[in-house]
């Protein structure tokens, strides 16, 4: 598993957890919709450290 799955895992465990669809947690993160769909979807090839960090903290979790 490579570091990128292990995280787009992680967000998704964490979201079904809470019971956050995608779009909810776009906007606690004010990252784009089409960001997060795309990254927990693995479209998007590049996942960059400063949006991680936009999800954690909409998510209060650490990085």
């Amino acid at each position: 598993m490579t570091i990128k799955d292990a995280v787009i895992l992680r967000f998704k465990k964490i979201c079904k957890e809470r019971d956050i669809r995608y779009n909810e947690l776009a906007t606690m993160s004010g990252v784009t919709p089409s960001t997060v769909y795309s990254m927990l979807n693995k479209e998007r090839r590049d996942i960059t450290i400063t949006t991680i960090k936009e999800l954690c903290d909409g998510l209060e979790i650490s990085l």
